[in-house]
Protein backbone atom coordinates (compact mmCIF):
# COMPACT_ATOMS: atom_id res chain seq x y z
CA UNK A 1 0.00 0.00 0.00
CA UNK A 2 1.21 3.52 -0.83
CA UNK A 3 1.37 6.23 1.88
CA UNK A 4 -1.80 7.81 0.46
CA UNK A 5 -3.83 4.59 0.23
CA UNK A 6 -7.54 5.10 0.89
CA UNK A 7 -10.08 2.40 1.49
CA UNK A 8 -13.02 1.03 3.44
CA UNK A 9 -13.44 -0.96 6.62
CA UNK A 10 -16.94 -2.40 7.00
CA UNK A 11 -17.95 -3.46 10.50
CA UNK A 12 -20.84 -5.85 9.88
CA UNK A 13 -21.78 -5.86 13.57
CA UNK A 14 -23.00 -2.28 13.10
CA UNK A 15 -24.89 -2.83 9.83
CA UNK A 16 -28.70 -2.59 10.17
CA UNK A 17 -29.45 -3.40 6.52
CA UNK A 18 -30.99 0.00 5.78
CA UNK A 19 -29.44 0.12 2.29
CA UNK A 20 -28.69 3.83 2.65
CA UNK A 21 -25.27 3.07 1.13
CA UNK A 22 -26.86 1.50 -1.95
CA UNK A 23 -29.14 4.50 -2.45
CA UNK A 24 -26.35 7.05 -1.89
CA UNK A 25 -24.06 5.19 -4.33
CA UNK A 26 -26.72 5.13 -7.04
CA UNK A 27 -27.69 8.73 -6.47
CA UNK A 28 -24.16 10.15 -6.53
CA UNK A 29 -22.97 8.05 -9.47
CA UNK A 30 -26.27 8.43 -11.36
CA UNK A 31 -26.75 4.68 -11.67
CA UNK A 32 -30.11 3.38 -12.94
CA UNK A 33 -32.47 1.49 -10.67
CA UNK A 34 -32.26 -2.29 -10.53
CA UNK A 35 -34.84 -4.54 -12.11
CA UNK A 36 -36.13 -5.60 -8.70
CA UNK A 37 -37.69 -9.05 -8.60
CA UNK A 38 -38.72 -11.36 -5.78
CA UNK A 39 -36.79 -14.63 -5.95
CA UNK A 40 -37.96 -16.01 -2.62
CA UNK A 41 -34.40 -16.73 -1.47
CA UNK A 42 -33.80 -13.63 0.66
CA UNK A 43 -35.21 -10.27 1.70
CA UNK A 44 -32.36 -8.83 -0.36
CA UNK A 45 -33.71 -7.63 -3.69
CA UNK A 46 -30.47 -6.84 -5.54
CA UNK A 47 -28.73 -10.17 -4.84
CA UNK A 48 -25.23 -9.28 -6.08
CA UNK A 49 -22.88 -6.56 -7.25
CA UNK A 50 -23.12 -5.64 -10.91
CA UNK A 51 -22.65 -3.01 -13.58
CA UNK A 52 -25.40 -0.81 -12.10
CA UNK A 53 -25.08 -1.91 -8.44
CA UNK A 54 -21.73 -0.92 -6.93
CA UNK A 55 -22.85 -1.36 -3.31
CA UNK A 56 -24.85 -4.39 -2.27
CA UNK A 57 -26.22 -5.15 1.20
CA UNK A 58 -26.26 -8.90 1.83
CA UNK A 59 -29.08 -10.31 3.98
CA UNK A 60 -28.36 -13.78 5.32
CA UNK A 61 -30.65 -15.68 7.68
CA UNK A 62 -28.76 -18.24 9.77
CA UNK A 63 -30.02 -20.60 12.49
CA UNK A 64 -29.68 -19.20 15.99
CA UNK A 65 -30.69 -20.59 19.36
CA UNK A 66 -33.33 -23.30 19.59
CA UNK A 67 -32.37 -25.45 16.60
CA UNK A 68 -34.76 -26.06 13.66
CA UNK A 69 -37.82 -23.86 13.92
CA UNK A 70 -36.13 -21.74 16.57
CA UNK A 71 -34.61 -18.30 16.49
CA UNK A 72 -33.04 -17.04 13.25
CA UNK A 73 -30.18 -14.55 13.24
CA UNK A 74 -29.49 -11.91 10.63
CA UNK A 75 -26.08 -11.41 9.04
CA UNK A 76 -25.93 -8.13 7.13
CA UNK A 77 -23.00 -6.75 5.19
CA UNK A 78 -22.54 -4.00 2.66
CA UNK A 79 -20.39 -5.50 -0.11
CA UNK A 80 -18.28 -3.48 -2.54
CA UNK A 81 -15.25 -3.72 -4.85
CA UNK A 82 -12.20 -4.82 -2.86
CA UNK A 83 -9.69 -2.50 -4.64
CA UNK A 84 -7.06 -5.26 -4.41
CA UNK A 85 -3.36 -4.54 -4.00
CA UNK A 86 -2.84 -6.75 -7.08
CA UNK A 87 -6.07 -6.35 -9.02
CA UNK A 88 -6.86 -9.14 -11.46
CA UNK A 89 -9.14 -6.89 -13.52
CA UNK A 90 -6.38 -4.30 -13.98
CA UNK A 91 -3.80 -6.92 -14.99
CA UNK A 92 -6.17 -8.48 -17.53
CA UNK A 93 -7.27 -5.23 -19.21
CA UNK A 94 -5.72 -5.08 -22.71
CA UNK A 95 -6.48 -1.40 -23.39
CA UNK A 96 -5.24 0.25 -20.19
CA UNK A 97 -8.79 1.31 -19.36
CA UNK A 98 -8.44 0.09 -15.76
CA UNK A 99 -5.94 2.14 -13.78
CA UNK A 100 -4.66 2.56 -10.22
CA UNK A 101 -5.20 6.08 -8.93
CA UNK A 102 -3.06 8.22 -6.64
CA UNK A 103 -5.24 6.92 -3.77
CA UNK A 104 -4.27 3.32 -4.62
CA UNK A 105 -7.82 2.59 -5.75
CA UNK A 106 -8.81 0.83 -8.98
CA UNK A 107 -10.92 2.73 -11.51
CA UNK A 108 -12.32 1.93 -14.97
CA UNK A 109 -11.93 4.72 -17.54
CA UNK A 110 -15.15 4.50 -19.51
CA UNK A 111 -13.84 6.39 -22.53
CA UNK A 112 -11.11 3.76 -23.06
CA UNK A 113 -12.97 0.54 -22.15
CA UNK A 114 -13.86 -1.51 -25.24
CA UNK A 115 -16.12 -3.99 -23.46
CA UNK A 116 -13.89 -7.01 -24.15
CA UNK A 117 -14.99 -8.72 -20.88
CA UNK A 118 -11.44 -9.89 -20.02
CA UNK A 119 -11.71 -8.20 -16.63
CA UNK A 120 -14.89 -10.05 -15.62
CA UNK A 121 -13.49 -13.59 -15.14
CA UNK A 122 -10.25 -12.11 -13.78
CA UNK A 123 -11.96 -10.81 -10.64
CA UNK A 124 -12.06 -13.57 -7.97
CA UNK A 125 -14.81 -11.70 -6.09
CA UNK A 126 -17.28 -11.37 -8.96
CA UNK A 127 -17.36 -7.59 -8.67
CA UNK A 128 -16.84 -6.09 -12.11
CA UNK A 129 -19.42 -6.51 -14.88
CA UNK A 130 -20.03 -5.29 -18.42
CA UNK A 131 -23.34 -3.49 -18.65
CA UNK A 132 -25.61 -5.40 -21.01
CA UNK A 133 -28.88 -4.53 -19.24
CA UNK A 134 -31.75 -4.20 -21.69
CA UNK A 135 -32.54 -0.57 -22.45
CA UNK A 136 -29.46 0.82 -20.71
CA UNK A 137 -26.56 -1.26 -22.07
CA UNK A 138 -23.40 0.61 -23.02
CA UNK A 139 -21.11 -2.41 -23.40
CA UNK A 140 -18.63 -0.99 -20.88
CA UNK A 141 -17.21 -2.51 -17.70
CA UNK A 142 -18.41 -0.91 -14.47
CA UNK A 143 -17.68 -1.16 -10.75
CA UNK A 144 -17.12 0.95 -7.64
CA UNK A 145 -14.66 3.83 -8.12
CA UNK A 146 -14.46 4.55 -4.37
CA UNK A 147 -16.00 7.87 -5.43
CA UNK A 148 -12.77 8.99 -7.10
CA UNK A 149 -14.32 12.36 -8.00
CA UNK A 150 -15.19 13.01 -4.35
CA UNK A 151 -11.73 11.94 -3.15
CA UNK A 152 -10.14 14.49 -5.47
CA UNK A 153 -12.14 17.21 -3.70
CA UNK A 154 -11.26 15.94 -0.23
CA UNK A 155 -14.67 14.34 0.41
CA UNK A 156 -15.40 10.85 1.67
CA UNK A 157 -17.29 8.39 -0.58
CA UNK A 158 -21.06 8.78 -0.71
CA UNK A 159 -21.78 5.36 0.83
CA UNK A 160 -19.67 6.03 3.93
CA UNK A 161 -21.13 9.52 4.24
CA UNK A 162 -24.68 8.14 4.19
CA UNK A 163 -24.17 5.19 6.57
CA UNK A 164 -26.17 6.07 9.72
CA UNK A 165 -24.41 3.59 12.04
CA UNK A 166 -20.83 4.14 10.80
CA UNK A 167 -20.70 0.50 9.70
CA UNK A 168 -18.86 1.69 6.56
CA UNK A 169 -15.72 3.53 7.63
CA UNK A 170 -13.43 5.36 5.21
CA UNK A 171 -9.85 6.48 5.65
CA UNK A 172 -6.18 5.55 5.33
CA UNK A 173 -5.88 1.78 4.90
CA UNK A 174 -3.14 1.36 7.52
CA UNK A 175 -5.13 3.30 10.10
CA UNK A 176 -8.31 1.37 9.26
CA UNK A 177 -6.44 -1.91 9.64
CA UNK A 178 -5.26 -0.96 13.12
CA UNK A 179 -8.77 0.09 14.08
CA UNK A 180 -10.15 -3.18 12.70
CA UNK A 181 -7.72 -5.22 14.81
CA UNK A 182 -8.72 -3.32 17.95
CA UNK A 183 -12.40 -3.87 17.15
CA UNK A 184 -11.83 -7.61 16.67
CA UNK A 185 -10.12 -7.89 20.06
CA UNK A 186 -12.97 -5.96 21.67
CA UNK A 187 -15.62 -8.26 20.21
CA UNK A 188 -13.67 -11.41 21.04
CA UNK A 189 -13.55 -10.17 24.61
CA UNK A 190 -17.35 -10.25 24.52
CA UNK A 191 -17.33 -13.84 23.36
CA UNK A 192 -17.96 -13.24 19.63
CA UNK A 193 -15.96 -15.08 16.96
CA UNK A 194 -14.98 -11.95 15.06
CA UNK A 195 -12.22 -11.78 12.44
CA UNK A 196 -11.04 -9.62 9.57
CA UNK A 197 -11.75 -10.56 5.96
CA UNK A 198 -9.19 -8.93 3.71
CA UNK A 199 -5.70 -9.92 4.75
CA UNK A 200 -3.70 -12.86 3.40
CA UNK A 201 -5.06 -15.19 6.09
CA UNK A 202 -8.73 -14.99 5.14
CA UNK A 203 -10.26 -13.33 2.10
CA UNK A 204 -7.07 -12.81 0.13
CA UNK A 205 -3.92 -14.61 -1.01
CA UNK A 206 -0.29 -13.72 -1.75
CA UNK A 207 -1.24 -13.20 -5.41
CA UNK A 208 -3.89 -10.63 -4.45
CA UNK A 209 -2.31 -8.97 -1.42
CA UNK A 210 -4.22 -6.84 1.07
CA UNK A 211 -7.64 -5.58 0.13
CA UNK A 212 -8.43 -1.89 0.04
CA UNK A 213 -11.88 -2.79 1.37
CA UNK A 214 -11.83 -5.10 4.39
CA UNK A 215 -14.70 -6.50 6.45
CA UNK A 216 -15.30 -7.60 10.02
CA UNK A 217 -17.26 -10.87 9.91
CA UNK A 218 -18.86 -13.11 12.54
CA UNK A 219 -19.41 -16.23 10.44
CA UNK A 220 -17.92 -18.09 7.49
CA UNK A 221 -17.25 -15.93 4.39
CA UNK A 222 -19.64 -18.12 2.39
CA UNK A 223 -22.49 -16.93 4.61
CA UNK A 224 -21.85 -13.45 3.23
CA UNK A 225 -21.43 -14.69 -0.35
CA UNK A 226 -17.65 -14.17 -0.18
CA UNK A 227 -14.90 -16.60 -1.22
CA UNK A 228 -12.74 -17.79 1.69
CA UNK A 229 -9.44 -18.28 -0.17
CA UNK A 230 -9.66 -16.41 -3.49
CA UNK A 231 -6.80 -16.52 -5.97
CA UNK A 232 -6.18 -14.66 -9.18
CA UNK A 233 -7.20 -16.79 -12.20
CA UNK A 234 -3.96 -15.66 -13.86
CA UNK A 235 -1.98 -17.73 -11.34
CA UNK A 236 -3.47 -20.88 -12.84
CA UNK A 237 -2.29 -20.02 -16.37
CA UNK A 238 1.28 -21.35 -16.12
CA UNK A 239 0.30 -24.74 -14.60
CA UNK A 240 -2.33 -25.08 -17.32
CA UNK A 241 0.18 -24.32 -20.07
CA UNK A 242 2.70 -26.78 -18.60
CA UNK A 243 0.05 -29.50 -18.35
CA UNK A 244 -1.03 -28.85 -21.95
CA UNK A 245 2.59 -28.95 -23.15
CA UNK A 246 3.31 -32.23 -21.36
CA UNK A 247 0.11 -33.75 -22.74
CA UNK A 248 0.96 -32.61 -26.28
CA UNK A 249 4.48 -34.05 -26.03
CA UNK A 250 3.15 -37.35 -24.68
CA UNK A 251 0.58 -37.60 -27.49
CA UNK A 252 3.22 -36.75 -30.08
CA UNK A 253 5.58 -39.42 -28.69
CA UNK A 254 2.78 -41.99 -28.62
CA UNK A 255 1.78 -41.16 -32.19
CA UNK A 256 5.38 -41.36 -33.45
CA UNK A 257 5.88 -44.69 -31.66
CA UNK A 258 2.69 -46.19 -33.14
CA UNK A 259 3.59 -44.99 -36.68
CA UNK A 260 7.12 -46.41 -36.41
CA UNK A 261 5.75 -49.69 -35.14
CA UNK A 262 3.22 -49.82 -37.96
Amino acid sequence: MTPNSKGFFTDTTLCIGCKACEVACKQWNQLPMDNVEWLGSSYDNTHHLGATTWRHVTFAEVPGAGGPGGQMNWLMMSDVCKHCAHAGCLEACPTGAIIRTEFNTVVVQQDICNGCNYCVPSCPYGVIEVNMTAGMADGKAHKCTLCYDRLQDGLEPACAKACPTDSIQFGDTDELRRHAERRVQELRGRGLEAYIYGDERVGSSPSIGHLGASFLLLDKPSKYNLPEHPVLPQTRTLPGILAMTVTALALSAATAWSLRRG
